[in-house]
């Protein structure tokens, strides 16, 4: 019986062993984060954030064409608000926010295995591409969300209806 009871504590110890990896130390995200190129993707992405808009702007006009009074004011709240993306979005604010999540998510395993794919020509075609890829997504995501639209309202009117008559 003791017997039996020492295997079950080693297969648990050894259970709890495997399921337990060593979370991603700072230096090896720090060696991710620099060879997957992501200070340059924030970089990227914070010169896309005004096509962005404008393409949120686009959608919420629809068909309408704003006033030249409506496309001054337009104009004025974008120029604000890429100012505030811009200044929130920085590398120096960004990179905590990735060790810390990568550290949270990632075992020292995984990112090693990242580091050893990213650092091939497989790797490094991805990182070169990725951006462009993303681009070219966007709008197409743009689209559908453009045509899913009406159909959000569509609900968010009838719950708006079915919460006025919940209410009475």
């Amino acid at each position: 019986m003791t017997r039996l009871r020492l295997l079950i504590a080693v297969l648990l110890l050894s259970a709890t062993a495997a399921g337990a990896a060593e979370p991603a130390s700072e230096a090896s995200i720090r060696a991710l984060l620099s060879v997957t190129q992501a200070r340059q993707l924030v970089d990227s992405m914070n010169g896309q954030l005004e096509e962005s808009m404008n393409a949120g702007v686009r959608m919420a006009l629809g068909e309408r064409k704003p006033t030249p009074k409506q496309q001054q004011a337009i104009d004025n709240m974008k120029k604000k608000m890429l100012v505030v993306m811009r200044d929130e979005l920085t590398w120096e604010r960004m990179e905590p926010l990735y060790i810390r999540i990568y550290r949270d998510s990632l075992s020292e395993d995984e990112v090693a295995g990242m580091l050893d794919f990213y650092r091939t020509p497989a790797g490094q075609a991805l990182i070169r591409k990725m951006p462009v890829m993303m681009q070219r997504i966007t709008p197409e995501i743009q689209s559908l969300m453009a045509s899913a639209m009406p159909k959000m309202q569509q609900v968010q009117h009838e719950f708006m209806a079915e919460m006025k008559a919940a209410g009475e």
